[in-house]
């Protein structure tokens, strides 16, 4: 592939709802570009973007593809991304190295609520972007309501640039609200002049309607002249050139959103995204970014200057056993070559890449150099991973990293044969290498390993690429919760161990208070009172090592103990009997004795849970958050554009927010959020404390006199 300078990069990318057509219109723009001579399928596991044996098997993107395709001597850096939410953090890591977007609707199924969630990042990352309506080719589709959708949900920003023209029910050209003039299809990249049929007027002066607003809306100057306009048939309140400076300009800075229409399946429409993105969405020069440097504590304008020293940021890791490991980079300042020294502060390591590449697909393809604002990948780099700064060691440079979405989904994961957990603690660390919002945890209060993600099917794809990529079975089942448990009242019991087996005996006598100590953020607290000598002092911190030890497994379901005071305040001895073992074999006999008197119970822990809504879904998520148990403590709006939303705040026990992910996203058409963290413990209710102790009845230890 050519070497391009910063001016001549497009970096675009592709944003939707799942199953909307991104990667079925990339593949038509890499055919009528000239990438690929033959356009894949989906359905045939044979386009550039989508490689994964797993997207392949699923029909559906997991990974984000970076496929570089040339148009009118400009370099287009496509970023095709997921449209499942499960995915999301495919699609941040994507749209922190974009400088425009496309954001993909299907004609038929219009505005989705992946349409809306793409809308927001890129409000979000305040990214300017094009809307292309695909599927036009398809019975139903209706442009129309698609456009009615999109202007009532974003606004008067959204401006269409064509108006589909059918005969006989098929799609079959356009017209072209800008010029006002028709086109018809003559094939996948050409077209021809053709009269605007009549039936095309009324939706026509609509949509120019809409246009003409968009590009009031750009100035103040234009705004005063549309409203003072006549509102005569015929009259044109803005000139052809006025019309396209507007456009191209406002595009640019995110005041007008062009919607465009085609085919991704039939390719047409195609050549005319590819325009817009060249003429219409801007270059890195017209974008800044800004480091650190390290050696100054200074400011970097970097601002995908050629000229200035070398700088790029990792964005995306591939860590495919038959791809290998490369490291997709954004160059943010002067130029990569090959046989260059990188550096990486973080991680305080210097490397000589030999080579510099473009990937496209999951195919490598060697360049002789990358400049600024430029997409690439170096490959092998040891050390360095998604987020970290390559720089030069002379003037070393830190950015910002991707802010990734946190998973709270998880679930409990165990090796399916024995003997594999180390292969798969190793596997699991490569995909965590590729897919930031995964994340493995070793819970050792509950001797379990937890698999975090966004959702369920992230976590089914994970298991099943470990099958497949790594040959390691993992099984996936419901994590066990941490419980705790505490005694509610104080009383006083006498532990009694003695025990004669011939020779020396053993024995220890202690007589101990139990109490709740108030603090739950402790396991015990330990005191003495002993009078006159009835259990020597050096056996106090015996007696403390049995209360320690005890408290580790609680009496009730053999969960860690909480909140207990005990005090030592009675006891005897005997001179040859008596030794350290003996006194904690009695405070653990005293323990268990004092604890199951006490009125102990189980504490579960409880979460402060956000849930960000949909107002029309306040009520129903508030209802379901009842029947988990949950506690509302309040409601504040929000607007996100048009849209209300409410943000819940309740506090929930955990057990019950297992799965939530899914449920939430069924109860709001996956338009609702949530997140949470650790709030305290409190008392469980009867049934719940009644089923752990039942399904926990054998771990308890039996200690007996």
């Amino acid at each position: 592939m050519n070497v391009y300078t910063t001016s001549k990069v497009r970096n675009v990318v592709f944003l939707g709802h799942g199953g909307c057509g991104k990667t079925t219109l990339v593949e038509a723009m890499a055919y009528v570009s000239g990438l690929v001579n033959r356009q894949g399928r989906v359905e045939d596991g044979n386009t550039v973007s989508d490689y994964d044996k797993e997207e392949i098997k699923r029909l559906f993107s997991i990974h984000t593809s970076v496929v570089p395709m040339e148009w009118e001597n400009t370099k287009i850096n496509v970023l095709d991304t997921p449209g499942y939410f499960d995915f999301v953090g495919e699609v941040e890591e994507a749209i922190s190295v974009a400088d425009a977007a496309v954001i993909v609707v299907s004609g038929k199924n219009g505005v989705e609520v992946g349409t809306v969630k793409a809308w927001e990042l890129c409000e979000k990352y305040n990214i300017p972007r094009m809307v292309f309506v695909t599927d036009m080719d398809l019975d139903h589709a209706s442009f129309r309501q698609a456009l009615a959708d999109m202007t009532e949900k974003f606004g008067k920003k959204i401006a269409p640039f064509h108006l589909p023209i059918r005969e006989n029910e098929k799609f079959v050209g356009f017209v072209n609200v800008v010029k006002m003039e028709g086109r018809r299809f003559v094939d996948i990249t050409t077209y021809e002049d053709f009269p605007i049929p009549d039936y095309s007027m009324e939706n026509l002066k609509k949509a120019r309607e809409v246009l003409i607003e968009a590009v009031a809306e750009t100035s103040d100057d234009y705004m005063e002249r549309f409203f003072d306009a006549s509102g005569e048939e015929g009259e044109e309140i803005f000139t052809a050139d006025e019309i396209l400076g507007a456009i191209r300009s406002h595009v640019r800075d995110g005041g007008m959103v062009p919607v465009l229409i085609g085919s991704g399946l039939t390719g047409v429409g195609a050549r005319m995204l590819l325009q817009g993105i060249v003429h219409y969405l801007p270059s890195p020069t017209e974008r800044t970014v800004a480091g650190i440097e390290l050696r100054t504590n200074g400011i970097f304008q970097a601002d995908y200057k050629e000229d200035k020293t070398f700088s790029a940021k990792i964005f995306k890791t591939i860590a495919d056993p038959f791809i290998g490991r490369y490291s997709l980079i954004k160059v943010c300042s002067g130029v990569l070559k090959p046989d260059s020294m990188i550096f990486n502060y973080d991680k305080d390591t210097e490397e000589k890449i030999s080579k510099v590449y473009v990937m496209q697909g999951k195919t490598p393809i060697e360049v002789k150099e990358l400049h600024a604002g430029d997409i690439g990948a170096v490959a092998k780099l040891s050390n360095s991973v998604t987020g970290d700064t390559l720089s030069t060691k002379t003037k070393p440079i830190t950015y910002g990293k991707p802010e990734i979405s946190v998973p709270y989904n998880y679930m409990r994961y165990k090796a399916k044969n024995k003997g594999d957990e180390d292969k798969i603690s190793g596997a699991l660390a490569k995909l965590m290498d590729e897919d930031l919002t995964l994340k493995a945890v070793n819970d050792t209060e509950n001797r379990q390993t937890l698999l975090y993600g966004i959702g369920d099917q992230q976590l089914e794809v994970a298991v099943s690429m470990l099958l497949n990529r790594y040959k390691v079975e993992v099984e996936l089942s419901a994590p066990k919760v941490a419980f705790r448990e505490t005694i509610r009242k104080k009383v006083k019991v006498q532990g009694r161990h003695k025990k004669q087996s011939g020779g020396h005996g053993q024995y220890g006598d202690v007589h101990i208070e139990f109490e709740p100590s108030g603090n739950q953020e402790e396991a015990y607290v330990f005191e003495e009172k002993v009078f006159g000598g009835a259990v020597p002092k050096n056996f106090f911190p015996a007696v403390e090592k049995g209360i320690q030890e005890a408290v580790q497994k609680g009496p009730l379901a053999a969960y860690p103990v909480v909140g207990v005071k005990a005090t030592l305040v009675d006891g005897s001895y005997h001179p040859v009997d008596s030794s350290e073992m003996a006194f904690k074999t009695a405070a653990k006999i005293a323990f268990k004795k004092g604890f199951l008197e006490a009125s102990p119970v189980l504490l579960e822990p409880i979460v402060a849970l956000k849930v960000t809504v949909p107002d029309e879904y306040t009520g129903d998520i508030m209802g379901d958050l009842n029947k988990r148990r949950g506690r509302v403590l309040g409601m504040n709006p929000e607007r996100r554009g048009n849209m209300k939303i409410n943000v819940i705040e309740a506090d929930v026990p955990m057990a019950e927010i297992i799965g939530y992910s899914t449920d939430l996203r069924s109860m709001t058409g996956g338009m609702g959020d949530y997140s949470y963290s650790f709030s305290r413990y409190e008392q469980a209710p009867a049934d719940v404390q009644e089923k752990q102790i039942k399904e926990r009845a054998s771990k308890v230890d039996n200690i007996e006199e």
